[in-house]
């Protein structure tokens, strides 16, 4: 069987290697680095900031920890170039990974010329050389991912003005940070560099930080942000953007840089900032792949696939962010799994509609099947119960006693969903995750023998709250 896949994200690079290692002969287009957004420039990188993050509030708080005496740096420059090395490290790893007999890479631009052919523009010095190559499969899967949304903002171009890519490599820490988008990337970095010693406005338009997860552990989070000193403005809208000395205020009021612009509730106000972040989301790369020429459907939101990734052509799947659905990771890796699965006429029991998601700010925030206002508005009876971190033995050993664990469950004692607000939230949700998955009910969770004292005991508080 003779497969291209277009795009090395985790979506593409990850089902490439299983399709080689079940005997497809696999040609892997890449127009970037190997990786995709994920490792180069969003979840990896971010997180090993995170990580640095991380070890300056626990060392900010030692005396609460019972140290003394403690003398620290912080050093912008080491913690980028820690970040940078993580990023090379597990470049170098999927490179290994890609050099298995059955997968070609070949570098550079991907477009259909038919439903059964993918023409690539070839960059210099690829493993397939120079100028155009056509390229024919029984299978392709489209894994391109998705860019950067930049609101159509006044002033959305001048310097300073950034995307998450270029606040990543940045050379210094800003004074002041504003974020347009409080959804997670937003708060992400706002998090991170409210750690670093920023000073972090967020501008979001919602009512909420966090829209689409669970109201409750939403506001739970931006309240244990603002007590970090990070300043939130929702339910406001960004209007103009624009250099500091045509704001009207001096030099003293604004140092210099930048100002934006807002509306709440019908009156104005002004943020001054030396980088500004566009945070407010990403859409599908869809541009460049020339999708109507292979008759394949698609909308502004991504293209069009069935439960099993297939889109309307045959032997055409799509699979990560290029379908407009979950834009995670984890999510693209498993639906390449089903499309390679329905490809090869093998049967599965994935269950894409149990996708877990995280937010790694501090707290950290994980959530997985419905919320509160999922079920309302589908008419679904049910009963929240809910734990506290400040009640959990080893929340209070590490110091970080901000949060809850709150419980979806129908009036059956079925899980419904799980949503924690708290240190290590995303590790934590899996179990959540699995018992959801499994149909499992509140007697399940309570039967669960738990380590103790450990953090997932926050787990059976809840469910026998």
């Amino acid at each position: 069987m003779k497969i291209v896949i277009i795009g090395a994200g985790p979506g593409g690079y990850e089902t490439a290697v299983l399709a080689a290692k079940r005997g497809a002969d696999v040609t892997l287009v890449e127009s970037c680095a190997v990786g995709g957004t994920c490792l180069n420039e969003g979840c990896i990188p971010t997180k090993a900031f995170c990580r640095s993050a991380a070890m300056l509030e626990e060392l900010g708080s030692a005396s609460t920890l019972g140290i003394t005496g403690l003398a620290y740096g912080f050093d912008f420059n080491a913690a980028s170039a820690r970040k940078d090395a993580i990023v090379a490290q597990l470049r170098d790893g999927v490179m290994t990974l890609l050099s298995h007999p059955r997968i070609r890479l070949v570098h550079g631009r991907a477009s259909f010329a038919d439903s059964t052919t993918v023409r690539v523009s070839s960059d210099s010095g690829s493993q397939s050389g120079n100028g155009e190559e056509l390229i024919s499969a029984d299978c392709i899967i489209i894994a391109t991912g998705s860019r950067p949304v930049f609101p159509d903002i006044p002033g959305k171009n001048l310097p300073g003005v950034v995307t998450s890519r270029e606040l990543l490599g940045s050379e210094s820490v800003p004074r002041r940070l504003c974020i347009i988008g409080a959804g997670v990337i937003g708060l992400e970095f706002a998090s991170i560099f409210r750690s670093f010693g920023s000073e972090v406005t967020v501008i979001e338009y919602c009512r909420e930080v966090l829209p689409r997860f669970d109201a409750d552990i939403a506001k739970r989070l931006r309240q244990s942000l603002s007590k970090r000193g990070i300043n939130f403005l929702t339910g406001t809208k960004v209007t103009e953007i624009v250099p500091s000395s045509m704001s009207g205020q001096t030099s003293d009021d604004t140092g210099g840089g930048l100002s934006v612009r807002f509306e709440k509730k019908g009156s104005g106000g002004t943020v001054g900032a030396d980088k500004v972040l566009m945070a407010v989301g990403r859409r599908p790369a869809l541009d460049t792949l020339n999708l109507d020429d292979a008759g394949i459907e698609y909308t502004p939101r991504g293209i069009t696939v069935d439960a099993f990734m297939r889109t309307n052509v045959p032997g055409i799947y799509a699979v990560g962010d290029i379908t407009g659905g979950v834009m995670l990771a984890h999510a693209a890796v498993m639906q390449g799994v089903r499309a390679l699965d329905h490809a090869m006429g093998i049967e599965d029991n994935v269950n894409l509609a149990v996708m877990p998601a995280a937010v790694f700010t501090m707290p950290e925030v994980a959530a997985v099947g419905k919320t509160e206002e999922e079920c309302r508005e589908a008419g679904i009876e049910y009963i929240c119960r809910k734990s506290f971190f400040r009640a959990n033995g080893k929340a209070l050993c590490l110091g970080e006693t901000e949060g809850l664990c709150k419980l979806i469950v129908d009036r059956d004692g079925k899980l419904l969903g799980c949503h924690i607000c708290g240190p290590h939230a995303s590790d934590l949700i899996h179990e959540a995750a699995a018992l959801v998955a499994s149909g499992a009910g509140l007697d399940d969770l309570r039967s669960l023998v738990h380590v103790h004292p450990s953090l997932s005991e926050v787990l059976r508080a809840a469910a026998s709250d």
